[in-house]
């Protein structure tokens, strides 16, 4: 009896330690999205929130009305656990004060630069702020990515954000409604669908600011994830990071990412466009697809989880940033740095420059006109 007594007890303490064991790996598996409440506040006179997007195959995205901003995505890696993939802060504070105010920002007017804040319509010149360098960036000094948008969520997998981008707000003409829809779809597919209308001619070019890491925010440098880009060619750039206006081949350049090849593979070699960029910052012209439907963009796999991210759109380029001017100056979600190029971008466009550049794809919008543009992210895994 007595040995039974004490048999059934080490079962007894195996059997706890094992429960604790089992207890303390789903508390490490458990990744949750920031608390709503660091979201609520009041700016410009207007109320902010965090809204949570949830499909049934428990992936979820948060995103708040400040500035449009995908906070959070979770998705399940090759071992079901879930990962967040997009850098961001744990409360709105954050972002208002941060030294990068793009992460997971919508942004407009313009996404990229427009050469020394400058475009002409119908002979007349149009000044705009010059916030990065000589030149403009992303819509200036209080571009989308600064404003509350007024948000309407539609049961729990589609939101929609509006704007009214008033006449002459940051130098640009016209009154321009804007509206962008997150949904989360059943395939775990993250689709942003942009409008706008304006009063009078204007250019447009929105995009998502969302910086990626597929191992998950936080994790480390993305060198080893592996990139396809579905461009033939690209969109070079001067010391400034401007268009030349040129549309040159990737082949036999660090830019050559036609097949899945590592963003740190070339990222060192000698070359101007590098050098221009600190790295990878810059516009790719994608392969045609006959002008139907969307257009396969870009793959990533990320190394250590087996997360695979398809990029679709009806954009004609999509800007790829490798993060490197990451500095560890920001603390983001869960308390680690946002270092070197530890996420990376693949933001939809037309290309930078367009209303200096006539021989891209135009970016106006006339009056009475409705822009209307979709991308879409979409994740599965590989074992």
């Amino acid at each position: 009896m007595l040995l039974v007594a004490v048999v059934n007890g080490c079962n007894n303490e195996t059997a706890k330690t094992t429960e604790e064991n089992t207890n303390r790996n789903k508390e490490a598996m458990e990744i949750k999205l920031p608390d709503a409440a660091a979201y609520r506040q009041t700016i410009d006179g207007k109320s902010t929130n965090l809204y949570i997007l949830k499909n049934k195959n428990n992936m979820q995205a948060a995103i708040t009305n400040y500035g449009g901003r995908l906070v959070s995505l979770l998705v399940p890696d090759k071992n079901g656990k879930l990962t967040d993939v997009v850098v961001g802060f744990d409360s709105v504070q954050q972002y208002i004060s941060s030294s990068e105010p793009y992460f997971g920002a919508t942004i407009g007017r313009y996404g990229n630069r427009i050469a020394k804040g400058k475009f002409t319509l119908d002979g007349v010149q149009y000044t705009l702020a010059t916030n990065n360098g000589t030149n403009h960036l992303h819509g200036g000094k209080k571009g989308f990515q600064y404003v509350v948008w007024d948000a309407k969520q539609i049961g729990d997998t589609i939101l929609e954000l509006t704007y009214l981008s008033k006449d002459m707000e940051e130098g640009y003409p016209g009154n321009l409604n804007v509206k962008v829809v997150y949904t989360l779809t059943g395939d775990n597919e993250l689709k942003l669908d942009y409008k706008a209308t304006t009063d009078k001619k204007t250019v447009i070019n929105l995009t998502n600011h969302a910086f990626f890491n597929l191992n998950g925010q936080g994790s480390g440098a993305i060198n080893n994830h592996l990139l396809m880009i579905n461009a033939s060619s690209y969109t070079p750039v001067d010391s400034t990071l401007i268009p030349t206006g040129k549309i040159e081949p990737v082949a036999n350049t660090p830019f050559d990412f036609s097949k899945p090849t590592t963003i740190g593979a070339n990222v060192e070699a000698e070359n101007v466009q590098l050098k221009n960029g600190k790295g990878y910052d810059h516009n790719f012209v994608l392969n045609a697809n006959n002008g139907t439907g969307l257009n396969l963009a870009a793959t990533v796999l990320g190394d250590q989880t087996g997360i695979y991210m398809e990029v679709f759109t009806q954009e004609p380029g999509i800007q790829f940033y490798g993060g490197n001017f990451m500095q560890s100056k920001n603390t983001i979600k869960g308390g680690a740095k946002d270092d070197f190029r530890t996420a990376f971008c693949l933001e939809t466009q037309h290309f930078p420059d367009s209303p200096n550049q006539p021989s891209f794809p135009s970016t106006i919008l006339e009056s009475g006109k409705e822009y209307k543009t979709s991308s879409v992210y979409k994740f599965s895994v590989k074992k």
